[in-house]
C-alpha cells in the first residue's frame, strides 16, 4: 500500500487495515499521526483525512471512538514534542552557515524572534495547516520557544485538531452521502485545509 493511495483513498485503506490488522490498526493510527506531526521528512502523510476517516469507521463499528481518539491525541501531542526537541538540539547545529542561502543565523534569529511575537498562535493554527504542521514545532525548537510555553499550546492545539475531526468524522461520517463519498471528503478536507495556506501567500505577495 503505497503513500499516495493512503492520501487518495484513505477510507479505503484504513478500512482495509482494519480487516487485516484488527486491534493493530490502533498502532498504525498513532505511527501515522505521530510520523506526519513528528517527522519534519514526513509532512506528505495523511492528517486531517485519516483523523476523519478514523472518527467515520468509528462511527459505524470499525473501531472503537475512545482508543482511537486517545491514540491519536498522544500521538499529536509526542509528535510535536519530539519535533520541538529535535529543532531545539540539532537547529542550532543546522543554521551555523552565513553565506547558507536557507540555512544560516539570520533566518535562525528571525525564527526565534517570530516566536517570541506570535509562537503560541503559531502552534495552534499550524495543526490546520498541512506541512507547516510538521514544520511548526521544529521552527519552534530552533527559534529556543520556551517549552513550558510550547507545550501549553501544543496540547491545546492536539486537543482542539484531533477532537474536531476526529468526532466530525464519528457524527457525520455515517450520514449516505458522507459515506458513499468518504474518499472525496477526505479530499475536501484536505483542500480546506490548504486554503488558509493559500491565502497567507497571496497577502504575503500583495
Amino acid at each position: 500500500m503505497d503513500f499516495l493511495n493512503l492520501i487518495l483513498h484513505v477510507d479505503e485503506s484504513l478500512a482495509n487495515i482494519i480487516a487485516l490488522f484488527g486491534p493493530w490498526t490502533y498502532v498504525f493510527l498513532f505511527a501515522v499521526i505521530f510520523a506526519e506531526t513528528g517527522l519534519v521528512v514526513m509532512p506528505f502523510l495523511p492528517g486531517d483525512s485519516l483523523l476523519f476517516a478514523a472518527g467515520a469507521l468509528a462511527g459505524v463499528g470499525l473501531l472503537d471512538i475512545w482508543p482511537a481518539y486517545a491514540i491519536m491525541l498522544a500521538a499529536a501531542i509526542l509528535g510535536d514534542t519530539v519535533n520541538y526537541w529535535v529543532g531545539h538540539r540539532v537547529g542550532p547545529k543546522i543554521f551555523t552557515k552565513e553565506s547558507s542561502r536557507f540555512l544560516n543565523k539570520t533566518y535562525l534569529e528571525k525564527a526565534r524572534e517570530f516566536y517570541e511575537k506570535h509562537g503560541g498562535k503559531t502552534i495552534i493554527f499550524a495543526r490546520f495547516l498541512p506541512i507547516l504542521r510538521t514544520f511548526a514545532p521544529f521552527v519552534a525548537g530552533i527559534g529556543k520557544m520556551r517549552y513550558t510555553n510550547f507545550l501549553f499550546y501544543n496540547i491545546f492545539g492536539a486537543l482542539v485538531w484531533v477532537t474536531s475531526f476526529t468526532f466530525a468524522g464519528y457524527f457525520f461520517g455515517g450520514l449516505p452521502f458522507i459515506r458513499e463519498n468518504l474518499e472525496y471528503a477526505a479530499l475536501a478536507i484536505i483542500a480546506l485545509s490548504i486554503v488558509p495556506m493559500i491565502v497567507e501567500y497571496l497577502k504575503y505577495k500583495f
